[in-house]
């Protein structure tokens, strides 16, 4: 992932979070006739969460909202009145532990969708925690909550702040994990999940703060969303194997293309061979480097996965012989990129203690070439359309013709 796109992957949570807490002071000035926005937004935004992640069977999501819902119901029935009792400093530093906890909990784990078993497990974990600290507080354990209150180290910079030490530590765990699973997996719904827990933190922090606590659980809300709504148009309009733009995307891209442009259709040469003789595993690691490659294709251009071993590529304001060199260039690089098989002798688990040096090694390596046929605009081929068949038939002039090779 580059640096671009982590800043504006970045951007949308952090414009949320600054915007929450300028709101904060604001929602004190509001007329009688809007009291019921500070009053039932919450609900609201909660409430449409649930319904879309339900819609879209986006099981962790339904999982976090609930306990958003959790957490702004303690509040508003023992929080809001402050924290000098045992029964809500018991209920908050549970909340600070547990919810952060969990929701880097849900960024590791696979989507399983809603109304299933795993849904019912991960649902009974999270009322285990419930049920524990009830218990904690009807057993009048004081002694369990003053050790979650005791600091794990004398630092002063966190003594203002009513979060116990263990709590911050796992919310700072969280948004590390939550992150780092977002870098690793490009997931806008990872990176909601890392980010609604941050809100969810900046609320229990101020949560002394008239309005703060509210407004960040509907902040967290509404990322939660948002990530839902960014993951769903990436499945529309985004290969999911490959991470290219899909075809609906380069249909979208066609029908804005200028009166000069340029189009190369790619096909992987003998794919149909490879997946027989090594796999589809290995076929999808060589569609995955193919995309990489076809992706850094230079002079303006913009790639996509047409479907199957076939991609596209387009070449906006370029005419056909300033698109040729570059797709020359792609071509030699596949070309010459070689991936290394395992040992047809290598055992697929080995036992550590019958390790020996040299047993497993690479059996050979193997490569792919790529045929590319090219078209441009011109009268004769008036429509993005005309000029994608006449590619897809230089396409098929240059397997023809032997393979590995640009054909206009």
């Amino acid at each position: 992932m580059t640096s671009t796109r982590i800043a504006l992957g970045l951007l949308v949570p952090a414009v949320m979070l600054v915007t929450a807490r300028l709101l904060v002071p604001l929602l004190s000035e509001l007329p009688p006739s809007l009291t019921g926005i500070r009053i039932y937004g919450v609900h609201f935004v909660l409430g449409l969460g649930l319904v879309i992640s339900i819609a879209f069977r986006r099981g962790r999501v339904v999982l976090a909202l609930l306990m958003l819902a959790t957490a702004y119901l303690c509040y508003t029935l023992l929080l809001q009145k402050g924290l000098a009792g045992f029964q809500a400093r018991t209920v908050f530093v549970a909340l600070s532990v547990f919810l952060p906890f969990n929701f880097a909990v849900l960024s590791l784990i696979a989507e399983r969708g809603t109304f299933n078993g795993y849904g019912a497990q991960r649902l009974a974990a999270i009322a285990l925690e419930a049920a524990v600290t009830w218990w904690i507080v009807l057993a009048n354990k004081t002694e369990t909550t003053a050790w979650a209150y005791a600091p794990l180290y004398d630092i002063k910079l966190f003594a203002e702040s009513p979060i116990p030490q263990m709590g911050l530590a796992i919310i700072a765990l969280s948004l590390l994990i939550g992150l780092t699973v977002w870098y690793i997996k490009r997931s806008p719904l990872d990176l909601g999940l890392a980010a609604a827990g941050l809100a969810f933190g900046i609320g229990m922090n101020g949560i002394a703060t008239p309005n703060l606590f509210p407004v960040f659980i509907m902040t967290a809300g509404l990322m939660l969303i948002v990530a839902m709504l960014q993951t769903t148009y990436g499945m529309a309009f985004r290969d999911e194997l490959t991470r290219l733009p899909s075809r609906r995307a380069l249909n979208e891209s066609m029908m804005k293309l200028g009166r000069c442009y340029t189009i190369a259709m790619i096909d992987v040469d003998h794919f149909k061979n490879f997946n027989d003789n090594y796999g589809h595993d290995l076929g999808d690691q060589v569609l995955k480097i193919v995309a990489r490659k076809i992706a850094k294709v230079g002079g303006g251009s913009k790639s996509y996965r047409y479907g199957g071993e076939e991609f596209t590529v387009l070449f906006p304001g370029k005419d056909i012989n300033n698109a040729i060199p570059h797709l020359e260039e792609l071509r030699a690089a596949i070309a010459d990129y070689k991936m290394a098989l395992r040992a047809s002798d290598r055992p697929p688990r080995p036992n550590s203690a019958n390790r020996t040096r040299g047993a497993f090694r690479a059996a050979k390596s193997v490569s792919v070439t790529i045929s590319i046929g090219v078209a441009e605009r011109t009268e004769k081929l008036a429509t993005p359309d005309a000029v994608v068949k006449a590619a897809d038939k230089a396409l098929y002039r240059a397997k023809k013709m032997g393979r590995n090779q640009v054909r206009k």
